[in-house]
């Protein structure tokens, strides 16, 4: 029986088990596949990752001080996050992944990083 190419309908040659004729033939349907079916939810993943990313430059030691002004100063948004962690105490940690965070007195923030292990 002779096998095409989900992607193109050209015929597979090769490997018994090859599923594409082509590596770009591959790509294309990994890309269509793991593609955001919607603008809503690929502008807010990549809202959370730039989140992400200016949680990770500003905390170079796994827990650092800073000011909201220079959060802002680099573009965070405090609507976006992953996730949170209510203390004991009731004071509450903002998750962006691993990344966190911690509002103190005066516009002040406490930058933590968690260890997550799957």
């Amino acid at each position: 029986m002779e096998k095409v190419c989900p992607e193109c309908g050209n015929r597979i040659l090769g490997r018994a088990d090859k599923k594409f004729c082509s590596d770009s033939c591959r790509n294309a349907h990994n890309n269509n596949l793991n593609k955001d079916q919607s603008n809503l939810v690929r502008n807010i993943n990549n809202r959370l990752r730039k989140n992400h990313r200016i949680l990770t430059k500003l905390n170079t030691k796994d827990k650092t001080k800073t000011k909201r002004e220079t959060l802002l100063k680099h573009g965070f948004n405090f609507k976006f996050f992953t996730g949170q962690y209510i203390t004991k105490t009731g004071s509450t940690y903002y998750y962006v992944y691993d990344q966190g965070y911690l509002a103190l007195d005066n516009d002040w923030f406490l930058l933590v990083k968690v260890d997550i292990t799957l």
